[in-house]
């Protein structure tokens, strides 16, 4: 599937993905296309995006283009979507993901998510009438119907995926969400490990883009963590990009892949974009793994907190925020 050295890691049903992949939130319009073409020029294979980044026609229309010059297939790449809030619930969810693919241009997505498990209207109000366990229904009917190869969840916390695993009829296939060296997910990975569920981390790099995205208000929406350590500058790991010749992102990259989790880094220069994906020629030792693990926060850094689902039933993080 892949056109370099990237591992392709399987989910449980036998569908293949590359372990690394490009995440495309906030990459839109003209710019949106540039970064698209190049990625898959540079030999990414894996392409994550959703309703929410308003980009899936951008990506489409690219897609088209790579493959009508002969670039790739269309069984060469990996394509992730997302359905927002106010597309998770059952009644509405076909139409979500039928959009979604009328705007990639394809007739099936690798993986479909849910990317919130809180149900909204269009406008934002709470549906609580929407449970997890009715939004992974809504999600097996589309993998029954085969527009989706695989299915999964995202910002799922651990007892919304057992609750999924005691009624599923196919099992989750994936679970994204923001996992990096300050907020390492640890009860999340063992119970991924126990049900074979293959693991995306977002934010991997600390997501830096975030502070320039501006609320309804004009304020900056992520201001609360605008002082987060960045683990850039973590001495274990600048001691690891110096030992190896290689950058702090290509270290921390590696290391999560080592450990069998997916990343989808996301940047808009050509040069990082390949850095990105060139993490392959060198071997990270699992004693150098097992050091940056050790150095996690007495208090893990979580950088989004969706506070559009603040006081939902199903807020996934409910536990966190009352700390």
């Amino acid at each position: 599937m892949s056109s370099s050295n990237v591992p392709i890691f399987t989910l449980s049903n036998g569908v293949r993905m590359p372990s690394v992949g490009l995440g495309t939130w906030q990459m839109t319009g003209d710019q949106g296309r540039t970064v698209i073409r190049n990625a898959i020029l540079a030999g990414y294979r894996h392409i994550d995006t959703a309703t929410l980044y308003q980009n899936e026609d951008q990506i489409g229309d690219t897609m088209a283009e790579l493959f009508s010059e002969g670039v790739v297939k269309r069984e060469d790449l990996f394509i992730t979507t997302k359905a927002f809030c106010h597309e998770v619930a059952p009644d509405v969810i076909e139409e979500a993901l039928r959009n979604s693919l009328k705007r990639l241009r394809l007739d099936y997505v690798d993986l479909y998510l849910a990317h919130i498990p809180a149900a909204t209207r269009e406008c934002g109000n709470h549906r609580t009438d929407v449970k997890v366990e009715d939004i992974w229904r809504g999600l097996e009917k589309l993998y029954e119907m085969k527009l989706t190869k695989a299915i999964g969840v995202s910002n799922f916390n651990e007892s919304q995926i057992e609750r999924v695993m005691m009624i599923h009829k196919v099992p989750i296939h994936a679970s994204q969400l923001e996992l990096h060296l300050y907020l390492p997910q640890k009860a999340h990975r063992e119970l991924c490990k126990k049900h074979n569920i293959v693991i995306t981390a977002y934010a991997t790099l600390g997501s830096p883009g975030r502070m320039s995205v501006v609320g309804a208000d004009g304020k900056p929406l992520f201001d609360s963590t605008k002082n987060a350590a960045n683990e850039l500058n973590d001495k274990n790991v600048k001691a690891l990009a110096l030992k190896y010749n290689k950058t702090p992102a290509q270290i921390l990259l590696r290391a999560t892949v080592e450990m069998g989790i997916v990343v989808i880094p996301k940047t808009r220069n050509p040069d990082r974009m390949k850095e990105n994906i060139n993490i392959f020629d060198f071997n990270i030792s699992k004693a150098e793994v097992n050091l940056l693990e050790a150095h996690e926060r007495s208090k893990p850094e979580r950088l989004f907190w969706w506070p559009n689902v603040a006081d939902h039933p199903e807020d996934p993080f409910a536990a966190e925020r009352s700390k």
